[in-house]
């Protein structure tokens, strides 16, 4: 019987650095397409600081550690070596980070049913009490809603930026020979950094009417909102925040 391959012909922007291109890319050859692989985020360990090392030497104080992705798992713990046996009770947002923590021991003790910030808050205000202590390490881009809304729920959180994002320069002109040549059918984002970073290199070379014939398709309604703030239309969103549901998600939609 003939393979279906959805994908066939179809090239894919993978917009992860090669680490954590490696699943994603898989899936679409899986399905025959093609993947681009062109960073569009990569990340740097920020130099531990005073504010730093009082925070790691107190974190059996905490009452909980909130970690927003896998990055943010292996950067802090590649900074809390020592401290295995101290971790307060951890909180995750997917099912990716959560994997990486129990690869390595720990037990993780909330996963939100949504992947996202609002969905994690909605389900974990009720676990909140006045005066816990709250960790969330965190890239120097993330958003401070789940803070501020633990905070104002009563909650003293404190946030630890561990790393920061930013644009390799390799991708830049990677990004415009592509785009320029008419190399990728299918746009992805994961993050509204990825569009953030994707439209600087497009609006630098002047692009834009490049992208007219490209399938645009996003993780997240944060991601959307940013993707459609430029003026650029999303076709595909899936209901459940990972890459290979987004996969299927555009699979439905060229199959229809």
């Amino acid at each position: 019987m003939k393979e279906h391959l959805p994908l066939l012909g179809k090239s894919i922007l993978v917009p992860r650095g090669k680490k954590e291109a490696k699943a994603f890319s898989s899936l679409v050859r899986k399905y025959g397409g093609v993947p681009m692989e062109i960073p569009l985020l990569s990340f740097r360990p920020i130099v531990p600081a005073k504010e730093m090392k009082e925070i790691m030497y107190n974190i059996n104080t905490y009452d909980w550690i909130v970690f927003t992705s896998n990055v943010t798992v292996e950067t802090f713990l590649a900074i809390a070596n020592n401290s295995y046996d101290m971790f307060p009770k951890i909180a995750v947002i997917g099912n990716r980070t959560e994997l990486v923590l129990t690869s390595k021991g720990y037990k993780v003790d909330f996963v939100p049913d949504e992947y996202v910030a609002e969905g994690f808050v909605r389900e974990f205000l009720p676990l909140v009490q006045k005066g816990m202590k709250v960790l969330i390490p965190k890239g120097n881009l993330a958003r401070d809603y789940i803070a501020e809304s633990l905070t104002a729920a009563g909650a003293h959180v404190d946030e630890l930026i561990v790393y920061e994002t930013y644009l390799p320069e390799e991708s830049k002109s990677q990004l415009k020979d592509a785009i320029s040549e008419k190399q990728i059918d299918i746009l992805t984002f994961t993050s509204p950094s990825t569009v953030d970073h994707f439209m600087e290199v497009i609006n630098e070379n002047g692009l834009q009417q490049y992208l007219d014939d490209c399938l645009i398709s996003c993780i997240g309604p944060i991601t959307k909102e940013r993707i459609e703030s430029v003026g650029l239309r999303v076709h595909v969103i899936p209901e459940t925040y990972t890459v290979e549901d987004m996969l299927k998600k555009i699979i439905t939609y060229l199959e229809q």
